[in-house]
């Protein structure tokens, strides 16, 4: 998801509950209520621009370069070509961002989701009966047995529940977690996913498919609400049975969506609460774990404010600061030494 650094601005805010825009722990620390609300607030408001530019935007953040979800693996393998050509040697990302196999031992996640690592992290099958991994070129379909066993569940649900024919599974972690030279900030600690908006067909597709077709966009070209050609109660259906799970700390997807959403919801809302706006996520949506238990250096986040999440701060999305925030400086690549300490040992396993 981006493009050239060259040409975008940054934005200056870059705290985030996404922890995408920083590789710091979240800054929802404040003791006074309407102080932890109102810090809330403003850091679910970096990144630059509309939504509509996400695709070009969230990998700017993530990887300093080039990359979008969507991309085919030839337009994936030159982004990281060209990022590599100008990462530092001691970039986490290019140390993690070049292993092919994990790091053997206990499943363990450690640090937090946007700064991190995976030791014994576990492949997701290219195929299962209700799911088939995307992108497969990558190698991005691993992570904690507690990912693979949600995602599994998940696809069955989906079907019994919702009438989701099958998940398509986009882009998961690394074989040893850490940052990833393109695409993402987070995604780190192998407990985050992204499901593909387009149900899986009735055919499977053949690998060299997999790494060329695309998701579906379900939001309106002006932004403002889902398309309502493509959208159907079964998107809906399936984000309910995923934000259900007890399990899940946050599901991601474009302000329209969420919109879209509140209004279809019943009077059962709890589940919208934890259902975030975030920019882009038109193709896809974002799924993040809660630490599971035992995981001694796995960091969780706050949780979302109370509500439902569908009064002012999904309205402030749809203003012209939530279009167009206010740009700052890109950040700088992670060091090896600046990653949590438990990631050395992940990293120089051989």
């Amino acid at each position: 998801m981006t493009g050239s650094t060259n040409h975008l601005p940054w934005p200056k805010n870059r705290t985030h509950e996404f922890d995408y825009c920083n590789a710091r722990r979240y800054p929802f620390v404040a003791h006074d209520h309407a102080k932890k609300v109102k810090t809330m607030r403003l850091t679910e408001r970096c990144l630059t621009r509309s939504w509509l530019f996400l695709p070009l935007l969230l990998t700017l953040l993530a990887s300093g370069g080039v990359g979008r979800a969507q991309d085919t693996a030839a337009e994936e393998a030159a982004n990281r070509r060209a990022v590599l050509a100008r990462l530092p040697d001691d970039a986490a990302k290019r140390v993690f961002g070049q292993e092919t196999s994990p790091a053997q031992g206990p499943a363990q996640p450690i640090g937090g989701y946007s700064k991190g690592c995976l030791a014994g992290g576990v492949p997701l099958p290219a195929d299962g009966a209700d799911w088939e991994v995307m992108r497969p070129s990558r190698n991005r379909a691993w992570g904690h047995p507690s990912l693979i066993a949600f995602i599994e569940g998940l696809a069955a649900a989906a079907r019994a529940q919702a009438g989701w024919p099958g998940l398509l599974v986009g882009d998961m972690g690394q074989p040893r977690g850490g940052p990833m030279l393109t695409g993402h900030a987070s995604h780190q600690i192998g407990l985050d996913a992204d499901i593909w908006l387009r149900p899986m067909p009735d055919r499977r597709f053949g690998p060299a498919e997999r790494d060329e077709v695309s998701s579906t966009n379900v939001v309106a070209a002006n932004g403002d609400d889902v398309d309502p050609s493509v959208w159907t109660p079964q998107h809906r259906k399936l984000l309910e049975t995923a934000a259900r799970n007890p399990n899940v700390a946050r599901i991601f997807v474009n302000p329209a969506i969420k919109r879209a959403l509140c209004r279809e919801a019943g009077a059962d809302r709890d589940w919208l609460r934890i259902i975030r706006p975030w920019w882009g996520h038109n193709y896809h949506f974002h799924v993040r774990l809660r630490c599971p238990p035992g995981a001694a250096e796995c960091q969780n986040q706050a949780l979302p404010p109370p509500g439902d999440g569908c009064g002012a701060d999904l309205a402030w999305w749809f203003t012209p600061e939530g279009r167009h925030p206010e740009p700052g400086p890109p950040p700088r690549p992670v060091l090896m030494s600046q990653m949590p300490a438990g990631c050395a040992s992940v990293a120089d396993q051989r």
